[in-house]
C-alpha cells in the first residue's frame, strides 16, 4: 500500500512540474497580451469612475422588468486538463477588451439615472463632488467606487464577465453538467439583476447579443487553441524520445499509446 502511495505522489509531483514548465514557457511568450487585457481592466474601472462624476440621478425610467419583476432582492486540477491556463486567459482577456471598449463608448454616449437604491434623487452617492486630485481619480476608490458605481449602465458588465467565461467553458471544458448548470445559472442572474435595480432590462438584453457577437468575431480573428496532442510542439526539446513520451502520458493522464493522448 505504501508503494503504492509512493508511486503515485511521485506521478503527481512530476505532473505538476511538466504543467509548470509548459505554462511558464507560454507565460513567457504571451506576458504582453495577459498584461494588456489586465491593464484594459484599470481602464474599464477608470472610465466607469469616471462617468459617475457626470452622473445626475433622475426619475427612474420606466422598465418592463421592473413592473414584472418586484424589488424582492437586494444588493448581494482535473486529472484531464483540455487547454492550456495561460493561452485561454489571452483569449479571455481579448474578449473582455473588446466588449468593455463597447461598453466604454455606449454609457459614455448617454448617460441614464440609474435605478439602484444609491443612484436615486436624495442618495448623497449618487453623484460626486469634484476630485481634489489626480490621485483621487486615478485609485478609483477601489473597491468602493466599483460597488456603488452609477451612470455605468448599458450594457451590463456583470453579463460581460458571465457570458465570456461560460461561453469559453462551454467551448473547452469537458463536463456537459457543468455548462447546463453555467447556461442556467447566467440565466438566472440575468433576472436577478433587473430584480435588485442593478439595471434596466435594456442593459441586460443588449449584453446578451452584444457580448455573443462580440465573443463570435473576435474568436474567429483569434488562432484556434492547440490541441493536447499538439504538446510535444509546446514542451522543452529533449532527445530522449522515452522521456518524450512520459511528458505525454503525465500530462494527458492516460497510457503510452499515442491513439490515446487527448
Amino acid at each position: 500500500m505504501s508503494f503504492y502511495i509512493g508511486r503515485e505522489a511521485s506521478k503527481i509531483r512530476k505532473r505538476i512540474c511538466t504543467e509548470s514548465g509548459i505554462e511558464i514557457n507560454l507565460l513567457s511568450e504571451k506576458w504582453k497580451y495577459i498584461l494588456g487585457g489586465l491593464i484594459f481592466q484599470y481602464i474599464h474601472g477608470f472610465a466607469a469612475r469616471g462617468v459617475h462624476y457626470i452622473h445626475r440621478p433622475g426619475r427612474t425610467l420606466q422598465d418592463v422588468g421592473f413592473f414584472l419583476l418586484p424589488w424582492t432582492f437586494h444588493p448581494f486540477i482535473f486529472k484531464i486538463k483540455k487547454i492550456y491556463t495561460v493561452l485561454i486567459w489571452c483569449r479571455v482577456l481579448a474578449f473582455l477588451a473588446a466588449c468593455q471598449f463597447l461598453r466604454i463608448i455606449t454609457f459614455y454616449s448617454t448617460q441614464l439615472p440609474g435605478p439602484n437604491y444609491h443612484c436615486r434623487e436624495g442618495s448623497k452617492l449618487a453623484t460626486l463632488p469634484p476630485p481634489n486630485s489626480v490621485l483621487e481619480v486615478l485609485l478609483i476608490n477601489f473597491p468602493w467606487g466599483m460597488l456603488y458605481g452609477c451612470g455605468d449602465l448599458i450594457f451590463s458588465s456583470h453579463m460581460i464577465f458571465s457570458l465570456i467565461f461560460v461561453r469559453t467553458y462551454h467551448k473547452y471544458g469537458a463536463r456537459r453538467f457543468i455548462k447546463l448548470c453555467a447556461w442556467l445559472a447566467v440565466i438566472a442572474q440575468s433576472f436577478l439583476i433587473v430584480a435588485s435595480r442593478k439595471h434596466y432590462t435594456v442593459d441586460v438584453v443588449v449584453a446578451w447579443y452584444t457580448v455573443n457577437l462580440v465573443v463570435f468575431f473576435v474568436d474567429k480573428q483569434l488562432p484556434e487553441l492547440p490541441d493536447r496532442t499538439s504538446a510535444a510542439l509546446i514542451l522543452p526539446l529533449s532527445k530522449d524520445s522515452k522521456a518524450k513520451e512520459e511528458n505525454h502520458k503525465f500530462l494527458n493522464a492516460n497510457s503510452g499509446d499515442p491513439a490515446e493522448w487527448v
